[in-house]
């Protein structure tokens, strides 16, 4: 079961503000906001949504195949990718431009200020998933505007079915664009916030966005997640994780989780738990691709956590 995840391919650059950003940004002068942040941490990590889930979609002995643009500087990720047995046949090369890069900041109570230059992602619609054979499932991850659309049409049009994840894409499409994706998608994966924002966005609340695909999920970070499925709204309490490190690339981690328990056609507390305690896992390792385990370790921790284990 091959699944084909669509998105980014980036470097992280990841610092960590010692202090609260809360107590350098007043709130009434945000209209001239003008703020520096010392960082004497920092570290480069391999990132981007689409080799973030495939990364942890190896781990569970999942099938991932990720499509993505990259750029000149390409290498060392591609080192990387090669060396986990991740296939990159489908992730093209545009040797005049970088890879996207994104630049994170975390303070004290895990808020984050990220900047990101899409780089080759700008090209990422010259890739076409009906290209690419042997899949069975999908992501639509957030990418360019041109090839999040092209992708979830194409998804549609085979008869693929996929995730939808807006992510910090969503600011790119206008209501009626969501209200499309949603449509055409076959599950709807959003945090509390973009939950908030895609309802906004579409006026379509979610009782009537789950209505419309086979499951909606929504994460809430340390309240777990709520899944909407067949009329039923069920909450997936949260995995217990070992120590909060960083947590950047736990979405993607949760992603990976629900992509392989649907593959699998498990139950939908089932899947909640896999994608939460992948989450977990996640959270306790700095960056996003350097957490390891083998899938008989991760069912080990899942029986531990809940009673009973995954196969």
């Amino acid at each position: 079961m091959a699944a084909l995840i669509c998105g980014s391919l980036a470097y992280d650059t990841i610092m960590v503000f010692p202090d609260q950003f809360k107590n350098h940004i007043l709130p009434d002068k945000v209209h001239i906001l003008n703020v520096s942040f010392l960082v004497p941490r920092m570290r480069r990590e391999f990132g981007g949504c689409a080799g973030n889930i495939a990364y942890n979609l190896k781990l569970l002995g999942g099938d991932p195949i990720p499509m993505a643009t990259v750029g000149q500087d390409f290498a060392p990720y591609r080192a990387h990718m090669e060396a986990n047995g991740i296939r990159l046949d489908h992730v093209r090369v545009f040797d005049d431009q970088f890879t996207p890069q994104c630049f994170i900041t975390t303070d004290h109570d895990n808020n984050q200020i990220t900047a990101f230059h899409p780089g080759a992602m700008s090209s990422s619609h010259e890739n076409h998933v009906r290209d690419v054979a042997g899949v069975s499932f999908g992501i639509v991850a957030p990418d360019s505007y041109e090839g999040m659309l092209q992708n979830a049409r194409e998804f549609a049009e085979l008869g693929i079915p996929f995730i939808f994840d807006p992510g910090q894409a969503m600011p790119l499409f206008n209501g009626e664009e969501l209200r499309a994706f949603i449509e055409q998608a076959d599950y709807v994966v959003v945090n509390d916030y973009e939950s908030s924002l895609l309802q906004e966005r579409t006026g379509w609340g979610e009782r009537e966005i789950a209505r419309k695909v086979t499951a909606y999920i929504v994460t809430r970070g340390p309240k777990g997640a709520d899944i909407f499925h067949d009329g039923i709204s069920m909450n997936v309490p949260p995995a217990q994780e070992e120590a909060v490190v960083d947590p950047t690339g736990c979405g993607d981690a949760f992603r990976a989780g629900l992509i392989y328990g649907i593959e699998r056609q498990l139950d939908w507390p089932t899947i909640g738990r896999i994608a939460n305690l992948m989450g977990a896992l996640k959270i306790s390792h700095p960056g996003t691709q350097n957490q390891r385990f083998t899938f008989e370790q991760f069912n080990a921790e899942f029986q531990r956590q809940y009673g009973y284990a995954v196969a």
